[in-house]
């Protein structure tokens, strides 16, 4: 028998396989788990050259799992573009442009974000454009909301875009105009996507510029115990870097890909079959192209999450808006079709009740008929109607959710001003799905969410109050789970989700070596200690990645 590379010992490890759920060592071959046990048991073929990990009574989880983010996006954020908290003001975004404008002078555009949904009001004026515009000092600027799906663009950006010159909206957007007609800047859904695109024309950057990205992204992730991730959307730049950090040797993390099939809002390239057509020639050894990606409606926030109930009035949209789906029953049936015969599965971003039913009928047909259903995803999925929930698990469809994005916070309050109360608080019946036996996965939706760190949403799921303390109450307390099953949302069923389950999720003999060491046991500590929960180290196929 081959000696082990690695003995990791004296640890309390949470292996989060059923078989064998407790364990205070493993062995570690080749980057693989080997034995899992006792010292002694799985020291048993320690050699010489062994190298030794005593973690004197540390905690040890597997390696946890993000089912839902945008990696290389917040990998380029933190590398290139202005941030700012969804929290802060006008006066304070402002100055931060006003800021960013003279430090960067060579910086051709300002990018950044993220804004929060609560000043949409506020910014929707002529007088606020006027400001941005002052503090940009002639340059263009894009500054990204806290959903990610709207823009709030100074005068300049908007002509190189060609917005000013736009006559009504785009198919699947809205540009809102103050009370003469003119833009304001703020650009719902498909009409910010005309500035990212002209923006991106003119920043062109090359492979290394994106795997960079990449690389930065994990290396943020690694620093709160992340080992692999399904990104949410992307494009073929992103894939180009993805293949290069692996085929160099730097791609540390599982990734799996869902390509954009019907929004370019997240991609100025190319979208749809076209994508899916050349995706498998980025495939490696840690990245899996193994889904493809359908915005199904947008954001609550903006009225553009589809409903079966109306939101509340306004002066646009009257008493009886409901939202839409960007598309018909039967164009999603054909993404189905298509998406298995291309060997992929789906990940559908669904913020309403009437997109996550849309789903689930399309998918209830498919099997109907006898036809082949690939494995698919409602993303979000926290507003569902009572008859849909029990849906999901016969239908074999996962739900994944993002904790971060329904916490009492800044989201919810804008969720209140355009829904009601009733409504808006009723997010996420996360106990409801797995009652019923549905398979509930966890991600960040980072950068959208601030952090990708898991253990705040861990909290969440468990207490369904604000992680930070920053907001009062708890949201619908009727849906808190346990600890053990918060924890496998982020690891086992993570894991199942993203087709990962032959490599991650488990401290498992055969698997990869992926594992996290924390500052206290997450099973042990009382639930309001939960969201402190602190990375001490970071391994991946059998390699420190991150130590504290």
């Amino acid at each position: 028998m081959s000696t082990l590379d690695v003995l990791v010992r004296n640890a309390v490890v949470h292996t989060m396989d059923p078989l064998r759920p407790r364990a205070t060592a493993f062995g570690i071959r080749d980057g693989r788990i080997t034995a899992v046990g006792g010292d002694i048991e799985a020291g048993g073929a320690a050699g010489p050259d062994t190298e030794v990990v005593d973690l004197a009574g540390a905690t040890v989880l597997p390696g946890l799992l993000d089912v839902h983010n945008h990696h290389a996006a917040a990998g380029e954020a933190d590398l290139h573009t202005l941030q700012f908290p969804a929290t802060a003001s006008l006066e304070q975004i402002l100055d931060a442009v006003r800021e960013r404008v003279r430090s960067r002078p060579d910086e051709e555009w300002v990018a950044g974000g993220s804004w929060g949904s609560t000043l949409l009001d506020q910014i929707s004026e002529s007088s606020a454009l006027a400001r941005l515009d002052e503090a940009a000092d002639g340059r263009p600027v894009v500054l990204t909301d806290d959903s990610h799906h709207n823009r709030w663009a100074s005068t300049e950006a908007m002509r190189r875009a060609g917005v000013l010159g736009y006559d009504g909206d785009p198919v699947g957007g809205r540009i809102v105009r103050d009370s003469d007609g003119r833009p304001t800047g703020v650009l719902y859904e498909s009409a910010g996507a005309l500035v990212e695109r002209a923006r991106a024309e003119a920043t062109d950057h090359d492979d290394e510029y994106h795997a960079r990205s990449s690389e930065r992204g994990i290396e943020l992730l690694h620093r709160v115990g992340v080992t692999g991730f399904q990104d949410a959307a992307v494009s073929l730049d992103q894939l180009a870097g993805l293949r290069r950090l692996d085929e160099q040797g730097r791609l540390h993390a599982w990734t799996v890909s869902s390509l954009l099939l019907n929004n370019s809002l997240m991609s100025a390239g190319v979208v749809g079959e076209e994508l899916v057509a050349v995706a498998e020639q980025y495939r490696t050894r840690h990245h899996r192209p193994d889904f493809g990606k359908i915005f199904l409606d947008g954001v609550p926030t903006t009225r553009t999450g589809a409903f079966l109930e109306p939101y509340l009035p306004d002066e646009v949209h009257g008493c009886h808006h409901t939202g839409h789906t960007t598309m018909s029953v039967d164009e999603l049936a054909s993404w189905l079709r298509r998406a298995a015969i291309a060997g992929l599965g789906l990940k559908i971003h669904c913020t309403g009740d009437a997109s996550a039913r849309m789903v689930l009928d399309v998918v209830e047909a498919a099997h109907r008929a006898g036809e082949r259903v690939p494995p698919v995803q409602i993303a979000h999925g926290q507003f569902l109607h009572p008859d849909d929930v029990g849906r999901f698990a016969p239908l074999g469809v996962v739900n994944d959710m993002s904790p971060a994005l329904w916490f009492p916070g800044v989201i919810v309050d804008a969720l209140r001003e355009v829904l009601p109360a009733h409504r808006a608080t009723r997010i996420q019946p996360v106990r409801d799905l797995l009652d019923t036996g549905a398979l509930v996965a966890g991600g960040s939706d980072w950068p959208v969410a601030g952090s990708p760190n898991p253990w705040p949403g861990i909290a969440g799921l468990v207490t369904r109050q604000d992680p930070a303390g920053l907001a009062p109450g708890a949201l619908w307390p009727e849906q808190a789970i346990s600890v053990p099953e918060a924890v496998a949302a982020y690891t086992t069923g993570a894991a199942r989700a993203m087709g990962l389950q032959d490599q991650a999720g488990s401290l498992t003999p055969g698997l990869s070596a992926d594992f996290v060491v924390l500052d206290r046991d997450p099973f042990a500590v009382p639930h309001d200690e939960l969201a402190g929960t602190t990375t001490e180290q970071t391994w991946f196929a059998g390699l420190p990645r991150y130590r504290r």
